[in-house]
C-alpha cells in the first residue's frame, strides 16, 4: 500500500535523527573520545548541566561547552483522554529515566531538556495551566496586570517581518560531546514514542581553540564551503570569532530559576520550583559582511563598546562584573559614536544591577549575569530537517548561523535583554537605531528567522506537565 504524508515525514524524520551530516566531522576533528565524566548527584533541574570543563584564555575563565547539540522540536499526537496523556507521560518519564542510568548529565555523557510551550498548555491542560503556571510578579508589577512567566514569542525591532513566531508543543534538548549519545537518545526519545512526532531536527557545535587546538567553526565552515569561512580566525570558538562562553558572562548556579531571584516562583504548591523558561531561535549570521565590512577594531567596537581597546588578534575580551556597562555610558556611547556595542547594550538588562539573595540564601554579587547560553554554531539552512520544508523557508547547502538557546527566570526577563540589544532600555531609555543600521552592533549582520519560547519544569515534571494532577 502507499505510504501516507504523515509515515513518510515519520520516515525522513528518523532517518535524519539517525544520520550525522556534516557534524560528523566534529569527531574525526576533535579524535571523537569524550571527556571523563564526573560523579554527579541528581538535581531538581534539569536545564543545568554537570561536569563541565574551566580553561583560561588570555587569563579569562572559559567553560567548554559540549562539542555537540541538538534540538527537536515536537506536536504532541497522544489521545486527549486522561488515560492516554497518563500513559504518555509515563513513557517519556521512563524512556528519559533508562537513558539517565546509563549516562550522567554531563558532556561526557548527556543532558537531556524537555521544554514545553504554550500551545501545550493552553490545548492539553488548559484549566490546569491557568491555574498553575507560575506568574511574574516583576513584569505584573511593571503591566499592572497579571503576566506569566511564559510567553508567545515577539518580534523585536531588528528582527525582519519575516521572522516565524512558531506553536510547538514541545522542544527536547540534547547536549554531549559524542554524536553517537545523542543520536541513540533521540531514536528513544523520539522515533521509538508515539506520543508525538517531530515538526524540526536542529543541530549545532561548539568548540574554540582551546588549550591551543584549533577552533572547529573555520574548519566545518570551510568543509561545507560557506563563504567567508577563510575569514573566520583559526582558534575561534563561534563563526564570528570572539568567545562567549566566559564563566562571567554566563549565569551561575540556579541563578535562572523561576524563583531564585524573586521575579517568579514555582507556582501554586511549588509545582514548577526548580524549573526556568527557554527561549530558542534560528540566526543567520553573514560572515562575509562581518570580516569584510568591519576591521578588528570596528569588531572590536561592535561586539563590545565604541571605545573598547583591544590589542589585534584578541578572542577572548575580558567581561567580568566590573566590566558591566549602564545605560548611561550607552547613551553616551549613543551620542558620540552613533552606535552602542552589543556586549554594552545587553549587559544593563542581563547583569544584576545589586547585590541579590537568592531564594536558597546564595549571594549574587552585582554584575553577576542571569542568563545561561546553550547555543552552538549550526550549518543548518535553517535547520537540519523540517516537517514543513516550505514553510520553514529550507534552502540546499550550507549556511553560517546559530541555534540560539538560552535559559531565563521568565520569558520577559528574556524579552527586557533583547529589548536592550536593540537599544530599547529598561529605564525607557531608547537609542533611535533603524533596523540594518551598523550601529546596532552585530544586528546588522544578523538575521533571525524563526523564534518560541517555553517553559522548562524541573526533573520531576519534566514529561507532559501538570497531566499528574488531572482527575
Amino acid at each position: 500500500m502507499p505510504l501516507t504524508r504523515r509515515q513518510v515525514i515519520a520516515g525522513t524524520a528518523a532517518a535524519a535523527l539517525a544520520g550525522g551530516g556534516v557534524y560528523e566531522l566534529v569527531e574525526r576533528l576533535t579524535g571523537g573520545s569524550p571527556r571523563a565524566a564526573a560523579a554527579t548527584a541528581a538535581r531538581r533541574e534539569q536545564h543545568l548541566l554537570d561536569g563541565v570543563r574551566i580553561v583560561r584564555d588570555n587569563d579569562v575563565e572559559v567553560v567548554v561547552p559540549p562539542l555537540h547539540m541538538q534540538v527537536v522540536t515536537l506536536e504532541l499526537t497522544t489521545g486527549d483522554r486522561r488515560a492516554d496523556l497518563q500513559a504518555a507521560r509515563d513513557a517519556l518519564e521512563g524512556a528519559i529515566a533508562s537513558i539517565e542510568r546509563r549516562f550522567p548529565p554531563t558532556p561526557a555523557g548527556i543532558g537531556i531538556t524537555v521544554a514545553w510551550g504554550l500551545p501545550y498548555f493552553t490545548r492539553i491542560v488548559p484549566d490546569l495551566a491557568a491555574a498553575h503556571l507560575p506568574v511574574d510578579r516583576r513584569a505584573t508589577r511593571a503591566a499592572g496586570h497579571e503576566v506569566r512567566a511564559l510567553l508567545d514569542a515577539v518580534r523585536f525591532p531588528s528582527d525582519p517581518d519575516e521572522t516565524v513566531l512558531e506553536g510547538n508543543d514541545a522542544a527536547l534538548l540534547l547536549r554531549s560531546d559524542s554524536l553517537v549519545t545523542i543520536a541513540d537518545a533521540a531514536r528513544e526519545l523520539v522515533s521509538r514514542l508515539d506520543i508525538w512526532r517531530p515538526t524540526s531536527i536542529r543541530r549545532g557545535f561548539a568548540g574554540g581553540g582551546f588549550d591551543g587546538e584549533a577552533g572547529l567553526p573555520r574548519r566545518l565552515a570551510l568543509a561545507a564551503g560557506v563563504p567567508g569561512a577563510e575569514l573566520i580566525p583559526e582558534r575561534a570558538e563561534l563563526f564570528l570569532g570572539f568567545t562567549s562562553t566566559q564563566r562571567a558572562g554566563l549565569g551561575p548556579g540556579k541563578i535562572a530559576n523561576l524563583e531564585t531571584l524573586g521575579y517568579s516562583d514555582g507556582g501554586p504548591q511549588g509545582y514548577f520550583t526548580g524549573g526556568t523558561t527557554m527561549h530558542l531561535s534560528h540566526i543567520f549570521e553573514d560572515l562575509e559582511a562581518w570580516y569584510l565590512g568591519f576591521d578588528f577594531d570596528q569588531r572590536i567596537a561592535t561586539l563590545f563598546r565604541p571605545e573598547q581597546k583591544t590589542p589585534p588578534g584578541t578572542l577572548t575580551v575580558r567581561q567580568g562584573p566590573d566590566d558591566v556597562a549602564t545605560v548611561a555610558q550607552n547613551r553616551r556611547d549613543y551620542g558620540r559614536f552613533r552606535a552602542i556595542g552589543h556586549s554594552a547594550s545587553i549587559q544593563t538588562a542581563s547583569r544584576l544591577p545589586d547585590d541579590a539573595r537568592g531564594a536558597d540564601g546564595t549571594l549574587y554579587r552585582a554584575g553577576t549575569a542571569v542568563p545561561q547560553r546553550a547555543d552552538a554554531n549550526t550549518l543548518d539552512n535553517p535547520f537540519f530537517w523540517s516537517a514543513q520544508p516550505d514553510v520553514d523557508r529550507m534552502a540546499p547547502g550550507a549556511a553560517a548561523g546559530v541555534h540560539f538557546v538560552v535559559f531565563h527566570p521568565t520569558s520577559d526577563d528574556f524579552a527586557r535583554t533583547r529589548r536592550a540589544m536593540d537599544g530599547v532600555f529598561t529605564d525607557g531609555t531608547r537609542v533611535p537605531l533603524s533596523h540594518g543600521d551598523p550601529g546596532q552592533g552585530i544586528n546588522s549582520v544578523l538575521t533571525t528567522t524563526h523564534r518560541q519560547n517555553f517553559l522548562v519544569p524541573p526533573r520531576p515534571h519534566r514529561a507532559l506537565p501538570l497531566v499528574d494532577l488531572i482527575r
